[in-house]
């Protein structure tokens, strides 16, 4: 199985040398990659793969912390891949163009799989999820809560982002264990400051209404477990495939 002529048209160009996109990217891919290491701290990974690298600015980062010595990537994006090696990052060991589902290595071949924020793009999930269970003995996944009673209202917007699948962490942590993914941590992740001036800068009445929405979240965490900005879980596979009716 390969992704859709559509959609790999639709990413062959999304990554550009834009001056203000690249800031943007590196900002938050720095707190994505802070999320990486809170979650694992008490684990020592040897080899890690991030599938969905995009132009390669979290394994910078994780590069730039000493996270691991054997850092690699794949991507469906050509353009992406050519700005990831422009960064010369120095733990990077390999980054090379897939399919989109296959992917390329042996069984077992990672301590850790890196898939942060691709989820939320992606035709055919549980297709994904197998090949990653596959090769990788953990796992961190990373996706945006896009979520609200009238997302269907939003549905113009989201496509523009390339998101076509809609998450709440509930349902995200029930397809994980479904696909007999064991959940280890998790964590549900309100944007930074520096993230979100950067997103609203020419709209500070937007950006100061989603402040007080986030404080109405951190003074109740049962709310914040619903919608939080995103969601980052570690993950182990256990032994045993998907069966039902039982």
């Amino acid at each position: 199985m390969e992704i859709s002529n559509n959609i790999k048209k639709a990413y062959s160009n999304v990554y550009n040398q834009n001056e203000s996109l690249v800031e943007w990217r590196t900002k938050a891919a720095k707190y994505k990659a802070k999320n990486i290491v809170e979650l694992s701290k008490n684990i020592k990974f040897d080899s890690v793969l991030e599938v969905g690298c995009g132009e390669g600015s979290i394994l910078y980062w994780l590069s730039q912390w000493g996270f691991s010595k054997n850092l690699n990537g794949i991507e469906i994006s050509e353009n992406a891949i050519e700005l990831t090696k422009s960064k010369q990052i120095e733990n990077l060991k390999s980054i090379q163009l897939f399919d989109g589902y296959n992917i390329p290595f042996e069984d077992n071949h990672f301590d850790l799989l890196i898939c942060s924020h691709v989820m939320e793009h992606v035709e055919y999930e549980r297709v994904l999820l197998r090949e990653i269970r596959r090769v990788s003995k953990y796992q961190i996944f990373e996706i945006p809560i896009d979520f609200s009673f009238y997302v269907d209202k939003k549905i113009d917007l989201l496509l523009s982002y390339g998101h076509i699948n809609i998450y709440t962490p509930a349902l995200f942590r029930f397809l994980l264990m479904s696909e007999k993914f064991q959940i280890k941590s998790d964590k549900c992740y309100l944007y930074e400051n520096e993230v979100l001036k950067h997103l609203y800068a020419n709209n500070t009445f937007e950006f100061y209404k989603l402040k007080a929405k986030f404080l109405i979240l951190k003074t109740f965490p049962f709310l914040r477990g619903i919608k939080p900005s995103s969601y980052v879980v570690l993950t182990e596979k256990v032994d045993g495939e998907l069966s039902i009716y039982e």
